[in-house]
């Protein structure tokens, strides 16, 4: 009889292992458990998730819609960028054999796509017609304006290859100056440019502003649940485990200001694109504001939920080794 109680004694004191199968099915449980739950506690307080999201939206929406107001802008200029114009004023007394001569010779050049000439009458005629100065005009005793040839270089040329085009024009001896009339739109370029820059500069500064909201958001939804958080560590809960609602507490967050942000700017582009149709079509233009897109909703959504799980992470890092049991 001894013996019997010690086998079935020794019987009663093994182990239980877990299979590896029955660790990942406890892990994927447990993490659609977390997700679940932590979505429901953000739906049920509505009004401080919605101004969460709303103040999210509002830090993610407000430099993708520059980029996309700046990219509509490089739309428009790129019409203008080709051709650029050289205007060939010529020297006072310029015969019109010798025009006719020069702009043969320019018509020859393999660089140049067209070549015309404006009498020194015909730009007066259409000055006094744009201007509104007809009677000043008609009283000038001659007229002041030259003769200009305007040439357009072919769309292959960089602007250094058009740059020194005008410098050869104006070494001819019958082209008392000559302009490039692409000088505006290359300033209007670089500060395209600058404002590209400036932009991602704000982005940066925002989007650090927006994982710090995450994280405070998150900090007080640790320190709302801190009994909660000393009971699971009391029953050998790990770091981990603790960790992962909160986790997708941020990501719900994230995607949530993400869809808000997405919401923001294709409401600001539906209220300025008829306006600027109408803009467009006084001008005979067929141009239109162009969005993100679908593509760019999306990714827009799925920069929220990685800036979520960045300051959810940041929160609980730093806020959850301190909650220990005593």
């Amino acid at each position: 009889m001894t013996g019997d109680a010690t086998s079935a004694r020794r019987e009663g004191a093994s182990l239980s292992r877990t299979s590896l199968r029955g660790r990942y099915d406890a892990w994927l449980r447990h993490h659609r458990q977390s997700s679940a739950d932590s979505l429901l506690r953000i739906l049920d307080n509505p009004v401080s998730s919605i101004l969460t999201w709303l103040v999210i939206g509002i830090a993610l929406a407000l430099p993708v819609s520059l980029d996309v107001a700046l990219d509509n802008a490089g739309r428009v200029s790129s019409t203008w960028d080709s051709p650029a114009q050289l205007s060939l004023f010529l020297v006072d007394g310029t015969s019109q054999a010798a025009a006719k001569e020069l702009i043969e010779e320019l018509s020859k050049d393999p660089q140049l796509a067209q070549v015309q000439f404006v009498s020194r009458e015909d730009a007066l005629e259409e000055f006094t017609r744009v201007s509104g100065f007809a009677d000043i005009l008609e009283n000038l005793q001659e007229n002041p304006l030259p003769d200009v040839v305007l040439v357009e270089p072919v769309d292959s040329l960089s602007p250094n290859e058009v740059t020194a085009l005008r410098d050869e024009f104006e070494a001819q001896p019958l082209v008392a100056e000559a302009t490039l009339d692409m000088a505006w739109l290359q300033r209007l370029n670089s500060l395209l440019e600058l404002s590209r820059r400036s932009v991602l500069a704000l982005g940066g500064f925002l989007i650090f502003g927006v994982v710090l909201i995450l994280g405070n958001t998150i900090r007080l939804a640790i320190e709302s649940r801190r009994e909660e958080i000393v009971i699971v560590k009391l029953v050998g809960g790990s770091n981990a485990f603790v960790r992962r609602p909160f986790l997708y507490s941020g990501l719900w967050y994230g995607v949530g200001g993400g869809v808000f942000a997405a919401l923001l700017v294709s409401a600001g582009l539906w209220f300025l694109s008829a306006p600027v149709e109408q803009l467009a079509a006084l001008y005979g233009s067929d141009f239109s504001l162009r969005g993100p897109g679908l593509i760019g909703s999306l990714n827009l959504v799925l920069v929220g939920g990685l800036l979520g799980l960045a300051g959810a992470w940041l929160a609980v890092s730093r806020h959850l080794g301190a909650i220990e049991p005593r």
